[in-house]
This record gives C-alpha cells, structure tokens and sequence, in this order.
C-alpha cells in the first residue's frame, strides 16, 4: 500500500474538519454537513479508483 494515499486522505479529513469547524462557529450548520458530506465522497473516490487499480493489477497477474 502506498503511504501517499494514507497522507491523502489524511489532508481531506483535516481540511474537512477545520471548515466544519468554521462553519459550525458562524452558525452554518447546514454547509457545514454539506462540507462533511463531500469530503466523504472525494475520499470514497479516491478510494474507489484505487480498488480499480487493485483489481487491474490482479487480473494482469492472474491472467484473467
């Protein structure tokens, strides 16, 4: 596994919180649950293509 994609979605989730934070201290409650919201879904991409690339790579050993 990659340390990169550790580091990642390391950045996503602390970026994410501190403009939650932010918007939760300026009384926006509802972007600050949209924010969390597409934080969640940059990280499940991210994800998502790596699994890609899991299975790419195992058809190519497995010769499938």
């Amino acid at each position: 596994m990659n340390v990169d994609l550790i580091f990642k979605i390391a950045a996503v989730g602390i970026l994410v919180a501190v403009f939650n934070q932010l918007l939760i201290r300026s009384g926006r409650e509802e972007q600050a649950l949209m924010t969390t919201l597409a934080g969640l879904v940059v990280v499940m991409m991210i994800l998502v293509q790596e699994i890609g690339a899991l299975f790419s790579m195992m058809k190519a050993v497995f010769g499938f």
